[in-house]
């Protein structure tokens, strides 16, 4: 399947905001970045050379401030994780919890995550996909900026190994129907549930979610896989 309207596709499903970062997280930023980042390229990457090892690859878009990007990958170890962030501040929240829980299975690329997929992912080479809380853009004018197109969701299908997974949350219902059509419409891909997913017990909720839960409102997850081969 061709991937032209993806790799022509201009809008920017994110805003690059102002931030102050604490000390601690400037300090792991400028000390760690080095050895834990990975410079944007345009040329797909090798993940035995990036991590190391060879092992499971999962791909995080849009870690937010990182504790559960953290979490997940202390709790799975046998798991190598690659998060995109193009946020300062959470990079380096992320590059502190790495420091203090002694992970070695993260990596980080600071770019624009449709870039990245595009230029950077080699083809049915993920065991896993997460997009958890992508932004809404709650303005409807605004909703061409949401990620998960289909454009997007077909490039994302592509470079999941058969069998991988494609796990994407959301605290917005209409983000959440919106994104369930979307995957639904996609051949590649196939609904591990009869529409939205339990959360996992694999995915941390956090504390915004938590926070959010309590006030009644709703979290919806969606757990697809790529279709396996005939």
């Amino acid at each position: 399947m061709s991937e032209s309207r993806f790799s022509q596709q201009p809008i920017r499903s994110f805003v690059v905001r102002g931030g102050r970062l604490s000390n601690a997280q400037r300090r792991h930023y400028e000390e760690d970045m080095p050895r834990w980042g990975i410079p944007y390229t345009r040329a797909p990457l090798e993940w035995a050379s990036v991590f190391g090892r060879s092992a499971p690859v999962i791909l995080e878009i849009g870690f937010g401030m990182g504790e559960t990007t953290a979490e997940i990958a202390a709790q799975h170890p046998e798991y190598d994780y690659l998060g995109i962030e193009v946020h300062t501040p959470g990079i380096g929240n992320l590059l502190k919890e790495i420091a203090l829980r002694q992970l070695t299975n993260v990596r980080i690329i600071q770019h624009d995550a449709v870039e990245v997929v595009r230029d950077m992912i080699p083809l049915a080479s993920l065991s896993g996909i997460h997009v958890f809380f992508p932004d809404p853009w709650p303005k409807k004018r605004h909703h061409k900026r949401r990620l998960m197109q289909a454009p997007f969701v077909h490039a994302l299908a592509l470079r999941l190994m058969p069998g991988g997974y494609l796990h994407c949350v959301t605290d917005w219902e209409d983000y959440a129907h919106q994104m369930l059509a979307t995957l639904s419409a996609e051949p590649l891909l196939e609904n591990t549930a009869h529409a939205f997913a339990p959360r996992p017990a694999s995915r941390p909720p956090t504390k915004f979610e938590q926070r959010g839960l309590r006030l009644g409102h709703g979290v919806w997850d969606l757990v697809f896989r790529r279709r396996q081969a005939p």
